[in-house]
This record gives structure tokens, C-alpha cells and sequence, in this order.
């Protein structure tokens, strides 16, 4: 998983409360293999006409098509548990999203693929997608070592994030690789523990 550590991009704003991960990723492309095809499996139904065309939705057009930010509404990403939604974000670019509150799925998955979902209060992320509003092309910064997120006009929004899954972001560490950091314990226990019940080792050998 590739780390977070900071990023400035441009940011863009969507005022709708309650973005659910089938606007993110429609139930048909749950299938697809991740890869690039997922940036244009973003948002699908808001980008695209059933024939295929593209449709006026703002990540379509500069300078939105390249924005690696997000601020949004509260309870971004509720909806149903499907991990595709952040394929589909990160695949078109997007690192980080900024919200007053996000789906707890969703936000799992988000620091699971090395994509960070933080919250700020919803005076404040209002306040900044007014600033983007207002200025269509503008960006934000995220430190997160310093949880830090600098808007448009240069304020300092300061944001909490639960220590184990910061560090798993900054490392750039899925679940298997920070179980593998514990891999020799991991196997110093499973020695003493077949070595106490020999029978329980010969059955983990033979399946």
C-alpha cells in the first residue's frame, strides 16, 4: 500500500449530505478487477448518459478532473460495505476525502487502501467548499503527521484520527503487512503452543 504522508491538491466540493458507495461504484462494476478501468467507474451514473457520453458532473471537466481531494457533506459513503467505492476513487486520483462524518465501513476500507477519510466539523468543511466554490481550481494541503488539513484561505483545521490507523497510513501498511510485522512472535507462539498440544501440530501439518 502506497503511505500517506502529506498532500497539496486540488480539491473539490460536493455539497450533498449522504453519498452512498453505489453513486461511488454502481452494484454492476462490484466485479471488475481494481485497476485503472476504476477511473472511469467513478460516480458512473452521475458522469455518464446510458449512451455513453459524458454528462456536465463536475469531475468530468477541468480542473475537477484532476482532483486528488474531496470536501464533502456529512455521512459520506454510507451504504452498503462494497470496497469497490474506493477502488473507484483512488483509481481516479483521489486521496483523501474531508467530511463531518462518513460511513464506519467505508472509512475502514478507506485506510485499509492507503486512502485517508478524516473528519472535521461540518461549520468548517462547509466553510471550505465555499472557498472551493468560489475559487474552482483551488487547493487544500493535509499534513498527516501533523493532523492538519490547510484550506484555500490559509487557516489550520486541526483533525483527530485514531493512532494505529495514522501510523498504518504513514507506513503504508494493509492488514497483511502489519501482521507480518509481528511474524516472529506469531511463530514463537505457535511453537510453544504445538509444543503443549503436539496433537493439534500434527493435524495443522497434515491440512
Amino acid at each position: 500500500m502506497q503511505p500517506f504522508t502529506t498532500l497539496t491538491a486540488i480539491a473539490v466540493p460536493m455539497h450533498e449530505a449522504n453519498i452512498d458507495t453505489n453513486q461511488l461504484c454502481p452494484t454492476r462494476f462490484n466485479k471488475v478487477p481494481r485497476g485503472p478501468k476504476y477511473r472511469e467507474i467513478l460516480f458512473y451514473d452521475s458522469r455518464f448518459r446510458p449512451d455513453g457520453t459524458q454528462t456536465e458532473f463536475m469531475l468530468n471537466a477541468s480542473p475537477y478532473d484532476q482532483s486528488g481531494v474531496i470536501v464533502a457533506d456529512r455521512n459520506f459513503g454510507c451504504g452498503s460495505s462494497r470496497e469497490t467505492a474506493v477502488y473507484a476513487l483512488y483509481e481516479f486520483g483521489i486521496r483523501c476525502v474531508i467530511a463531518p462524518s462518513f460511513g464506519d465501513i467505508f472509512a475502514a476500507n478507506c485506510a485499509k487502501n492507503g486512502l485517508l477519510a478524516l473528519t472535521l466539523p461540518e461549520e468548517e468543511c462547509a466553510a471550505i467548499r465555499r472557498q472551493l466554490q468560489d475559487k474552482p481550481g483551488a487547493k487544500v494541503s493535509v499534513d498527516l503527521a501533523a493532523q492538519t488539513v490547510t484550506d484555500v484561505a490559509g487557516k489550520v483545521h486541526k483533525f483527530e484520527i485514531h493512532e494505529v490507523r495514522k501510523r498504518c497510513l504513514l507506513e503504508g501498511l494493509d492488514d497483511i503487512a502489519r501482521t507480518q510485522q509481528y511474524a516472529e512472535r506469531i511463530a514463537g507462539f505457535e511453537k510453544g503452543y504445538y509444543k503443549d498440544r503436539p496433537w493439534l501440530g500434527a493435524a495443522a501439518r497434515q491440512s
